[in-house]
């Protein structure tokens, strides 16, 4: 799930302020109530912005997806363990099948074989 920017999380908190309801303005924002109350303790705080997300940063990042597509595209009947192996080289980095499969994914490709 996408996260709200702070822009949004201001919009909303300067409408409640302002003295509109809290219901009418979640409503209004696409937000549950408890969102915005939250958002109203974490402002007294002063730590209004996004939390960073929780987990590792992917061994195939954004920047290397262009290296990525083009592998593929010169072995398209390869299978996830070929690409692997592939990546390797090229990279020096090794990745799991499953790791490879994710990157693939969001890429939008697939490389499910007949037998």
């Amino acid at each position: 799930m996408k996260q709200y920017s702070r822009d949004l999380r201001e919009r909303a908190l300067r409408q409640v302020d302002a003295g509109r309801p809290v219901g009418e303005v979640a409503q209004l924002f696409g937000v549950h109530r408890t969102t915005l109350l939250r958002w109203r303790q974490r402002r007294e705080l002063g730590e209004l912005a996004p939390r960073p997300r929780p987990g590792r940063t992917p061994k195939i990042g954004r920047a290397q997806q262009p290296r990525l597509v083009a592998q593929v595209q010169a072995a398209p009947d390869a299978t996830l363990l070929e690409h692997c192996a592939a990546w390797e080289r090229a990279t020096g980095v090794a990745v799991s099948e499953a790791t490879m499969c994710r990157a693939l994914q969001k890429l939008g490709w697939s490389l499910k074989k007949r037998r």
